[in-house]
């Protein structure tokens, strides 16, 4: 029987069973379909899809597909909209891979979040509990955060650094991508240069273009970028800002040296520069630690930016900026005209979890997983899609960086990989210039680690020419 027919069979079937079931009922899981009209899972999906368009199914993540509410049909015109609004500041679709959400049946390696099994969640929940029976309920925080959390993200710097950083010197954000877009805003105007390196977070690029600013990228591949070519992209383009990752870089994994770093802030020095550090993965070493940019800055070259999301929880939106001197009073004036303040009930179980000591076993502990879950999936790869290319293996992060043979193209390659269960991350979206070639990001600290085995089978079965 034709693939064709075969969908058509099982969306026959739903609909008949959509039909007598009522609004908002579960429909049974992929694989009991699979088996009851004997078709594989991937006809299952095309199935679920083509009502999910129809508007009979609802899919709801993590949870299942489900018959759709009815909704009475609404038809509404926002053509005027093109006209006032005028040329959009953003590309088209700005969002990245790693916020597609997918049917739980889908192996999920695109989402840039760490799994339930890497996150704190039992001191998260009774820090939430705790702090909303404080009087931080119904009490206004300051503006620039609870005095501290503030402190705990100072004397992280301060310690086992050269530079003195205050509590004063902090401000707390919700979250780490708020803090890139405020830091932007804050310290260059619409029309100007910022660097960035390519490839890098799609995040950052996304907030750089929502400002107005013009992105100019310098190639970095497993090092940091070339020092030279910083100083020319400075030097041509004029910009003040440097957006750079130099501890396991998202997408690559990649790690600067402690010589290149030291060259990449004489040169940020010499130009008299900002750099913008996301310390995005401090929580995520395998086999290093690493000493932040900022905890040797003693001139205020350096903004730090710090979230906790990724690695206590998605529902503790609270990171931190730090930065001195006129820099961080522009910072702040755009935080709190943003947001006015933070959470202060979030910000309170934030200070409950990071000063327990159970926080440091967990750290411990999520360095062993993330070790196990990277070189298994980077043993699976090795064995069923050899002829993917592993750019290095990091020692930090959530990532693999993948490059595909020659003449694959990433967002084509990972349309397939989804139509076959597998989610994967393009390459593509993360570089801020044209791609050098064509790479895929796989990330290993998500779910179903006891299915990466069937991720690297579809990936292979989609490297062969068809």
């Amino acid at each position: 029987m034709s693939h064709d027919s075969s969908s058509r069979r099982v969306v026959d079937g739903l609909r008949t069973l959509i039909t007598s079931s009522t609004a908002g009922m579960q429909l049974p899981s992929t694989r009991a379909l699979a088996a009851t009209h004997g078709v594989g899972p991937v006809t299952v999906q095309h199935a679920i899809r083509q009502l999910v368009g129809e508007g009979l199914v609802e899919t709801r993540p993590g949870s299942g597909n489900f018959v759709a509410r009815t909704r009475a049909p609404q038809i509404s015109d926002y053509s005027w909209q093109t006209t006032s609004l005028g040329p959009s500041r953003v590309d088209a679709n700005p969002i990245g891979s790693s916020m597609l959400t997918v049917t739980a049946d889908t192996i999920s390696l695109h989402s840039g979040y760490p799994t339930d099994e890497l996150l704190p969640l039992r001191q998260i929940r009774g820090a939430l509990s705790r702090a909303a029976r404080s009087s931080l309920a119904a009490r206004r925080p300051h503006t620039a955060g609870l005095g501290e959390l503030r402190e705990w993200f100072a004397h992280e710097l301060t310690t086992g650094g050269a530079t003195t950083v205050r509590d004063s010197d902090v401000l707390i954000t919700p979250g780490g991508q708020s803090a890139l877009s405020s830091t932007f805003r804050a310290l260059a105007g619409p029309g100007d240069a910022i660097v960035m390196e390519s490839p890098t977070y799609w995040g950052a690029i996304a907030a750089a273009k929502q400002a107005g600013l013009t992105v100019v990228p310098v190639a970095r591949g497993t090092h940091a970028p070339d020092p030279d070519d910083l100083a020319t992209a400075f030097e041509l383009s004029g910009a003040r800002l440097f957006y750079a990752q130099p501890h396991f870089a998202n997408p690559t994994g990649a790690l600067w040296s402690d010589a290149e770093r030291q060259s990449i802030m004489k040169v940020v020095r010499d130009h008299g520069v900002f750099v913008i550090e996301d310390d995005w993965a401090h929580d995520f070493g395998i086999d290093k630690d690493v000493t932040p940019l900022a905890a040797n800055d003693p001139d205020g070259h350096v903004i730090y930016v710090r979230s906790l999301t990724k690695s206590t929880s998605p529902a503790l939106r609270v990171a931190a900026v730090v930065a001195r001197g006129p820099a961080r009073r522009r910072i702040e004036t755009d935080r709190t005209i943003d947001d006015l303040y933070v959470s202060g009930i979030l910000q309170a179980a934030a200070v409950d979890v990071l000063t327990q000591p159970s926080w440091v076993t967990h750290r411990r502990n999520v360095r062993e997983l993330l070790r196990e879950r990277r070189d298994h999936l980077i043993r699976e790869l090795g064995t069923h899609a050899p002829e993917l290319t592993l750019t290095h293996k990091p020692a930090g992060g959530l990532n693999l960086w993948l490059r595909l043979p020659e003449g694959f193209d990433s967002e084509t390659f990972a349309t397939r990989c989804l139509t076959h269960g597998l989610s994967i991350s393009p390459g593509a979206e993360w570089f801020p210039a044209e791609p050098t070639a064509a790479y895929i990001r796989l990330n290993f600290g998500g779910s179903h680690p006891d299915r990466f085995e069937e991720a690297a089978r579809i990936l292979a079965d989609q490297l062969v020419p068809k």
